[in-house]
């Protein structure tokens, strides 16, 4: 990472954090970071993400997180209704307070019921259950993803708000498990969130973008050095 990059806000997500980890769990992390202004302002910009594995972990760039969250990005969304940080500066803070700016209702719902249908797919592309006991893990983990994601997008189209930790973690993997057996039975369950969604919600139209963009603005001014030898 560049040394003059600032981490805002930084947390556990996934499997950790929904309460799914087992003993052979990868701990993954994932966050948001301040470039300096200036490089930002400069012929050739930094890239706007950074990942890597062991550890296994994905920071992205201010504006970047702020584009993904605004498009409902559930593993992104996610880092704003964690139940703690192991970094969470004042900016952090305060993004966290706008996190409802980032929501609205059709993105919630592409998004959510997108990424549930895509673990569909996946699962529905392996066949009737009678595969190799790795692959079997691979495909009970989909399921569990897709049961999780219709879970938490009804949360936030009934609520406006995200429960990361899982209520029932045994109930999801019993789910994953039973889905994983015929793929097909998981249509019962997005057919059901589909009819769930097209009831009114409490989510605007419309997100807030304005309150984004001054968030946004106050990091890029926070985190700008003038040139040497201007006033």
């Amino acid at each position: 990472m560049n040394g003059r990059m600032l981490v805002l806000l930084s947390g556990i997500v996934g499997s950790t954090a929904y309460g799914l980890a087992h003993a052979g769990s990868d701990v993954d992390r994932l966050g948001v970071y301040a470039e300096p202004t200036e490089r930002i302002l400069g012929l050739r910009p930094p890239g706007e993400s950074l990942v890597t594995t062991k550890p296994d972990v994905t920071m992205h760039e201010a504006a970047k997180f702020c584009r993904l969250t605004l498009r409902c990005n559930p593993s992104v969304t996610e880092t704003l209704w964690l139940d703690g940080y192991e970094v969470c500066t004042p900016l952090g803070e305060e993004l966290i307070g706008i996190r409802s700016a980032f929501l609205s209702a059709a993105r919630v719902r592409n998004a959510y019921l997108g990424y549930a249908t895509s673990q569909f797919k996946k699962l529905r592309d392996r066949g009737d259950g009678t595969f190799s006991a790795d692959l079997r893990k691979r495909t009970e983990k989909h399921a569990r993803h897709l049961v999780r994601l219709i879970q938490q997008g009804e949360e936030l189209h009934a609520t406006g708000a995200l429960t990361i930790r899982l209520a029932e973690p045994d109930r999801v993997r019993d789910m994953g498990a039973w889905i994983a057996d015929q793929p097909d039975r998981a249509l019962v369950l997005i057919s059901r969130s589909e009819s769930r969604f097209d009831k009114p919600g409490v989510l605007p139209a419309v997100p807030d973008e304005p309150a984004v963009e001054a968030w946004l603005q106050r990091v890029r001014a926070a985190h700008y050095t003038p040139p040497k030898g201007t006033d």
